[in-house]
């Protein structure tokens, strides 16, 4: 089936002939083309309307649009099409691709040495919990990091050190007096990722912000490293200052930190995620279908790629570690992130 009932600029339920067509596609049950968009989906927003054809295939023209970003069950595979139309207004969010990924990432040079390449430390890993540093670490050195150093709780070091040689490791209590060693690598480090396995509570709290104190260079704050600042954004914003920070909450992290935006996530993550970028003077990366990446005073940038494998434990600290290697070279936050 062809669905081309409505086209781009309907808005609402179906209604009269349309609707008893909709009902028919959706009854007869055989694969749909959609033409624009599923009849039942408003573009403009996502809004679901019964009943609503569910495409295996939209074939839209000149951009993707909001509907087609949060609404991937509904529209199927998404291809958008040229047909002439002028270029976007720059001042309109950003689809990520791959071709602007190779206009924005810094190339590598021929005669670089590690110590041109980005110096990454991860901090996490309490006991029990030695994966999310390691993955983040790993992600980090294979997206180009020249030097790469993990301080976590004995038991991760000792399972760090096992199965990768090539990450130096710190041992660390995790406590809100740093030890020397720890400091000294806070303040090496072009970019620190806090968060990874770190684990919560008043300790971890009062941790988070002694290693933020000694961080020099860029900083990463996800998952644990996000709860320790609950309700607390503005003392968030005053300790990250002046420096290219990247928050990367999934949607729980999100509303930890800012609760009164959760109820807007669905309806227009797109305003949420620009909304909480603005309150902490930083970039946020909204983790999601899409993920939206916001920055203060421009464009937002949407990753729609991935798909349901990424839906598992580990795939935040592997993302977290990748944009670290990008910020160590250099890259702004939303640039770091979205690539990531």
């Amino acid at each position: 089936v062809v669905d081309a009932l409505l086209g781009t600029g309907a808005a609402g339920p179906a209604r009269g002939d349309v609707l008893a067509l909709a009902q028919r596609i959706v009854a007869y049950g055989a694969p749909v083309v959609a033409v624009d968009g599923p009849t039942g989906l408003d573009l403009s927003d996502g809004v679901v309307s019964a009943p609503c054809v569910r495409a295996d295939l939209t074939v839209s023209f000149g951009g993707f649009r909001r509907g087609h970003l949060l609404q991937r069950s509904v529209c199927g595979d998404v291809v958008a099409m040229e047909m002439g139309f002028p270029p976007p207004d720059p001042r309109w969010p950003c689809l990520v691709t791959d071709r602007w990924l190779g206009e924005v990432l810094p190339p590598f040079r021929a005669e670089m040495h590690k110590g041109e390449r980005g110096r990454v430390v991860v901090v996490g890993g309490a006991e029990g919990m030695a994966g999310a540093a390691i993955f983040a670490a790993k992600a980090a050195a294979r997206s180009g990091a020249g030097l790469v150093k993990i301080c976590a709780s004995p038991g991760t070091v000792q399972a760090a050190q096992a199965q990768s040689p090539d990450i130096m490791c710190i041992p660390t209590a995790l406590g809100p007096e740093l030890e020397a060693p720890l400091a000294e690598a806070l303040a090496w480090a072009d970019a620190v990722v806090i968060g990874p396995g770190l684990g919560r509570g008043a300790e971890r709290n009062a941790f988070v912000r002694a290693a933020l104190a000694a961080v020099r260079g860029s900083v990463l704050l996800d998952a644990d490293g996000l709860y320790a600042f609950r309700g607390a954004v503005e003392e968030l914003r005053a300790l990250l200052g002046g420096r290219i920070a990247l928050l990367t909450p999934h949607r729980g992290e999100f509303g930890v930190l800012f609760p009164d935006l959760v109820a807007g996530l669905r309806r227009d993550p797109f305003a949420a995620a620009n909304e909480a970028a603005a309150r902490v003077g930083q970039t946020v990366l909204l983790k999601g279908v899409p993920t939206i990446v916001a920055a203060p005073g421009v464009p937002l940038l949407v990753a729609a790629s991935g798909n349901p494998g990424l839906a598992t434990g580990g795939t935040g600290d592997v993302l977290a570690g990748m944009a670290a290697a990008w910020l160590a070279r250099g890259a702004p936050g939303q640039t770091a992130g979205a690539a990531a």
